[in-house]
């Protein structure tokens, strides 16, 4: 998953576009706090993030980000080239940079060339985040929930995504005990209640 951090609506448009060409999934944010925000909740493998924003610019969220991750990549688009603002981001933590205007095929080759090495440098720890919970498929569960508009059944999340009913229970499970998620019971008609399951 791909978060990208931009206030300009067409440029993330025009990412997210690229991103679904590629098949990566992707989710957006118009400014550096809400980045954040979804960097904490959605854990993305890799961020793309403009340099010149309003409140946040690109160097105060590409700090923010490392103190939450030391290794995830983080690419910088900007249209300065100076060397200066470059040891300033690569000082911060960022990775690599892309040039404005974008150029997809020079920027997909960026995001392929730094997850291609995060995934190199990770160890079997950051794999699994605790016994038998593997990352990737944690991952497509909360980016799912992440899109819905109200809360839904396991049922629901296994229908979309190809995982099992119990797997997904079992997840399901593990992110309540972490807080992640918000379980709500819905008490029908008659019968158990049916539990459903929101992003916190």
């Amino acid at each position: 998953m791909i978060l990208i951090i931009d206030d300009n609506e067409d440029i993330r448009f025009t990412l997210k576009e690229m991103c679904e060409f590629c098949e990566w999934p992707s989710i957006e944010a118009s400014n550096g706090k809400e980045g954040i925000t979804l960097f904490r909740k959605l854990d993305p493998d890799l961020v793309l993030v403009d340099f010149h924003m309003p409140e946040w610019d690109g160097l105060k969220t590409v700090k923010a980000i490392r103190n939450e991750n030391k290794h995830i990549p983080i690419i910088v688009l900007t249209v300065d080239d100076r060397q200066d603002i470059a040891n300033s981001f690569l000082e911060a933590g960022a990775t690599d940079f892309a040039m404005k205007p974008i150029k997809a095929p020079d920027l997909i080759s960026r995001i392929k060339l730094n997850m291609k090495y995060a995934k190199l440098s990770n160890t079997d720890k950051d794999i699994y985040v605790d016994k038998g919970i593997n990352k990737e498929t944690r991952k497509s569960i909360k980016h799912f929930l992440y899109h819905q508009k109200q809360p839904v059944t396991i049922n629901d999340i296994q229908a979309q995504l190809p995982i099992a009913y119990q797997t997904v229970h079992r997840y399901l499970h593990h992110m309540a005990e972490k807080g992640e998620i918000e379980v709500i019971s819905d008490y029908g008609s008659r019968g158990r209640p049916k539990n459903k399951y929101q992003l916190l």
